[in-house]
């Protein structure tokens, strides 16, 4: 799936969840909409009960909470994948996680399972912002159109 070119070239990101494909400033959180913490895109998912959400990229899981993760691979990058705004204040209700951080994941591999409606019925927006970490917008080729509807594990950004 996603892979790294010789000495670190370009890594494929893909879509950790199944949605149609937004631009990071229609994410309704001005950190994410102007790209404070990174470059990427956004996903507004399915609504449809519980959706799987899968390792972008393979690496090593850094950082995990129920309604976010971070996967770092050996060439120094990050992706986050944030499942909905606010959905901190949620404490983890709603969310399964599925491995433990410091777990080492190949990409496609379940992370986290939740349903972006119970986000919806609790008043908060189900976008998931899917960031590079410590890059440039220039290192990005976006893979879809926006609005393009995804599965888990379509092209999401190729990061080079």
């Amino acid at each position: 799936m996603a892979a790294a070119g010789p000495n670190g070239g370009t890594v494929g990101v893909l879509a950790p969840l199944p949605g149609r494909a937004l631009p990071l400033a229609e994410v309704p959180d001005p950190v994410f909409a102007d790209a404070i913490v990174g470059p990427g895109i956004a996903i507004d998912p399915h609504r449809e009960g519980e959706v799987e959400v899968i390792a972008p990229i393979s690496g090593t899981l850094v950082k995990v909470h129920p309604h976010a993760f971070v996967v770092a691979d050996g060439a120094g990058h990050g992706v986050l994948v944030h499942l909905g705004i606010d959905t901190v204040q949620l404490a983890g209700d709603g969310f399964t996680v599925h491995v433990h951080e410091g777990a080492q994941v190949t990409a496609g591999q379940l992370v986290t399972t939740w349903s972006p409606q119970a986000v919806v019925d609790g008043g908060r927006s189900p976008i998931c912002p899917v960031i590079a970490l410590d890059t440039t917008a220039a290192a990005l080729s976006i893979r879809p159109d926006i609005g393009e509807v995804l599965d888990a594990g379509d092209p999401l950004f190729d990061w080079s």
